[in-house]
């Protein structure tokens, strides 16, 4: 390890629920505990607040890659100013629970810890509506929960479109309609929830046959990609759903749209994200835990966790940890 030993926080789903193979959060435990960092893990539901000061409820952290795949210390309450580095990688949904976090994590003094993504820019950045602020890069796209109106857009792309939740995750509820498919109603009216519920609606691109590449970028920086190809009776890539896994360079394209959105992502404090980006379009751009990193390590003989461990030492190198509690 280059610099100091750092205290790392990883708020995240349970480790018992972490796929060893594939989930990037292990793939960053990992590379900490092999640079000598001290590791803790809590959930959403451990965060809490004494007065004004955030806490959280967390445990000491040993990770390996095995059946027995971790080990715990006993629980503690610490202030989360204890830490030099928090991650947040609770999977989504966005929900409630999801939110108030970030309202947590939002009063951590960002001069003395470094938070990951920054919460502020996890509660703007929906994952489906942000990339709408950069309308050179998506589809044609309408947002809203009226059946009728859907329909009628959906016309207007030629008499197919994917819908899709606003806050769905992993392909739940993503469904490619046509207008000849007598289903088309009653599809629209459950998505949008009768007209209750605000959906997107998207122009399908064909090229998702040949692939859904997820682009992993580091401080506006692509890192790396991977294609993510559906099965013959899927529209889905995601992994979840049963994609196929195929190598991926970053071409030209997708340097263009990183420069493209690298001021913003900076200015939110979006620092690790995941694009996902079919025909050269970005379709969704994902802050709140971004996966592929274990994927494009295998592909590319690289490792990426390293370049994320190394951007975040740099981080915790500028803090103040003089006003931090012993």
């Amino acid at each position: 390890m280059a610099g100091r030993r750092l205290r790392i926080l990883y708020v995240m789903d349970p480790l018992s629920r972490v796929l060893v193979d594939k989930d990037t959060t292990f793939a960053f435990m990992l590379a900490g505990q092999q640079r000598g960092h001290e590791q803790h893990t809590c959930g959403i539901e451990d965060l809490s607040i004494e007065g004004t000061v955030p806490h959280a409820r967390v445990r000491f952290a040993e990770v390996r890659r095995a059946a027995d795949h971790y080990t715990l210390g006993e629980e503690r309450t610490l202030p989360l100013t204890w830490f030099d580095v928090v991650f947040m990688r609770k999977d989504p949904p966005f929900d409630l629970g999801y939110f108030f976090a970030t309202h947590v994590l939002g009063l951590v003094d960002p001069r003395v810890t470094f938070v990951l993504n920054d919460p502020r820019g996890l509660r703007e950045a929906n994952e489906k509506l942000y990339a709408l602020r950069f309308p050179d890069l998506v589809p044609e796209s309408l947002v809203s929960a009226d059946p009728a109106r859907l329909k009628a857009f959906m016309e207007q792309l030629g008499g197919e479109m994917i819908v899709k939740p606003l806050d769905g995750c992993g392909g739940a509820g993503v469904f490619h309609l046509h207008r000849a498919d007598r289903n088309v109603n009653a599809l629209l009216e459950l998505v949008t929830a009768n007209g209750t519920r605000l959906v997107m609606g998207q122009r399908y691109l064909a090229a998702a046959r040949a692939g859904d590449k997820r682009v992993i970028v580091l401080d506006g920086e692509p890192l790396g990609a991977i294609l993510r190809i559906p099965r013959e009776d899927e529209h889905r890539g995601n992994i979840h759903v049963g994609g196929r896994v195929e190598r991926a360079a970053v071409d030209a394209r997708d340097r263009a749209i990183c420069r493209r959105l690298a001021p913003q992502l900076a200015a939110d404090g979006l620092w690790f994200v995941g694009l996902d980006v079919i025909g050269g379009l970005v379709t969704e751009i994902n802050v709140t835990s971004p996966t592929g990193v274990q994927e494009i390590d295998r592909l590319d003989g690289v490792c990426l966790e390293a370049r994320v461990l190394d951007f975040v030492e740099a981080r915790a190198a500028r803090l103040d940890r003089a006003a931090a509690p012993a």
